[in-house]
């Protein structure tokens, strides 16, 4: 066994994981973990609006 027969082993590791980790991703049991991840930009805009709606209750206060 040659350092290109350890080469090829570590390609064929690497390879199978990075195929692990794409099945993992994109498995049904993460699709609500990932649809929440999708919606975090637009959550920033409700959480301003809110601050935006707070801020001008207390001045009038």
């Amino acid at each position: 066994m040659d350092l290109n027969d350890l080469r090829g082993i570590q390609t064929l590791i690497i390879m199978a994981m990075f195929f692990g980790i794409i099945w993992w991703a994109y498995s049904s049991h993460r699709k609500k973990a990932n649809e929440e991840a999708a919606h975090l930009p637009f959550d920033d805009d409700e959480v301003e609006k809110r601050t935006v709606e707070q801020e001008k209750t207390e001045k009038k206060r």
